[in-house]
């Protein structure tokens, strides 16, 4: 979003109250700070209080903010970093952290497409899970979120290089998983 960037860097220029700046934040990338926060920690709890605390940080650095890169990689780098410090914490390393991934009910009967769709899509992200921590990162990072190879390796802290091997990785890991799991169903593997 150029123009929110550019939205948001006039309101500091113009010297808006941060309050409004943080409600457009919110607004504009909360749901992508919760759904990373998710995958990085497997715990919608664990997601809530890191998107709270995301916030908060962005709130108390706003003006920190220099736009080297887009406001949503700066986002996703302090979401990433505050998740990897909540999971080091001594408090999750004593407990053990469960999967909390549970399919919904309720489609349709007659939908039939949509439930095998659903389906494939849960059982992808279940593969996509499973995944080391950096190979799922940038899976997530590039094909949910949309960030160049670039922007990745600025926010990973890796080279670009680093981060199209690990992509290249995670996706072959993904396919190899499935072609594995179609042959074990005797369904045709997917082209």
């Amino acid at each position: 979003m150029n123009n929110l960037q550019f939205d948001y860097l006039k309101h500091v220029t113009d010297g808006l109250d941060r309050h409004a700046v943080l409600d457009e934040l919110m607004a504009a990338y909360g749901k992508d700070v919760w759904h990373f926060a998710f995958f990085i920690t497997h715990s919608k709890e664990t997601a809530d209080d890191v998107t709270q605390d995301v916030f908060v940080k962005v709130f108390q650095q706003l003006y920190e903010f220099r736009g080297q890169s887009s406001i949503k990689t700066w986002l996703l780098a302090i979401t990433r970093n505050t998740a990897r410090d909540v999971l080091r914490s001594a408090w999750v390393r004593r407990v053990v952290l469960f999967d909390t991934i549970r399919s919904r009910t309720g489609t349709s009967p007659s939908a039939e497409r949509e439930s095998m769709d659903k389906l494939m899509t849960e059982e992808l992200w279940a593969i996509v899970l499973k995944l080391p921590r950096k190979l799922r990162e940038v899976l997530l990072l590039n094909s949910h979120y949309g960030l160049s190879m670039q922007e990745m390796a600025d926010m990973l802290q890796v080279s670009a290089g680093t981060v199209k091997s690990r992509l290249h990785r995670a996706r072959a890991a993904v396919n190899r998983k499935l072609a594995q799991e179609a042959s074990w169903t005797g369904e045709e593997e997917w082209t």
